[in-house]
């Protein structure tokens, strides 16, 4: 499926798998014709620097970065590579040759392009194109939950309790984008709607159940 037919703020294509077993099922058809931006996804967010946190929002919390980090991360434009920067700011690995095809890590997103798809590091500067447009610093936390569609005010842990990068970043990371969560949903929802009434769920199960124990089966190897 398209991720961006559907406003996930993630780009490119991806593997959907959505099955009934009383008749053929399809997602609804797209519902934008383009994808959201970075920009409209987490451009009105108040700024906050490396190592930073919005008193209001404990989730608008950005890593810290190192002073070898920070030069490089300045050094950066949106949408660059680290083949960019000075010789002095290149980390060893990558001035080899074996270290030269990995070019989207320590890379600034763009604007006004749809985000990468992230990972459950996204919070790390150096773990791919998860640099801040403008900022000099990781996205946040908070920006990597909306940017995987999660609510502006969403909240991953009870008031007042201390916020974790690695088990939150994996939480939000892992996630499939909300967005093209509520479209299956939907899709499910439609597809239930148009089922013949002479033909009950519980009736099709039943009838896939008997199908499966008749089914020839495979001895089991030890």
């Amino acid at each position: 499926v398209d991720c961006s037919a559907y406003v996930c703020p993630k780009p490119g294509r991806g593997m959907v798998r959505v099955a009934s077993c009383i008749g053929p099922i399809e997602l609804i058809e797209r519902t934008h014709e383009r994808p959201q931006t970075v920009r409209e996804a987490i451009g009105k967010l108040p700024p906050i620097p490396a190592g930073g946190t919005l008193p209001s929002d404990p989730l608008h919390t950005a890593s810290k970065l190192s002073k070898l980090n920070l030069q490089r991360i300045r050094a950066s434009r949106p949408g660059g590579t680290w083949r960019d920067w000075p010789k002095r700011l290149i980390a060893e690995c990558h001035r080899r040759d074996s270290g030269r095809t990995y070019p989207g890590v320590y890379g600034r997103m763009v604007w006004d392009e749809p985000a990468p798809t992230l990972t459950t590091q996204f919070y790390g500067f150096g773990n791919g194109r998860f640099g801040h447009p403008e900022q000099d610093r990781a996205i946040s936390l908070r920006e990597g939950a909306i940017l995987q569609g999660f609510p502006e005010d969403y909240s991953f842990v009870p008031d007042g309790a201390p916020i974790h990068f690695k088990s939150l970043g994996r939480m939000i990371g892992n996630a499939v984008p909300v967005t093209l969560g509520r479209i299956i949903g939907r899709s499910i929802l439609r597809h239930l709607a148009v089922v013949p009434e002479t033909k009950t769920v519980d009736e099709t199960t039943r009838s896939v159940a008997e199908r499966g124990r008749n089914a020839k089966r495979e001895p089991l190897v030890a």
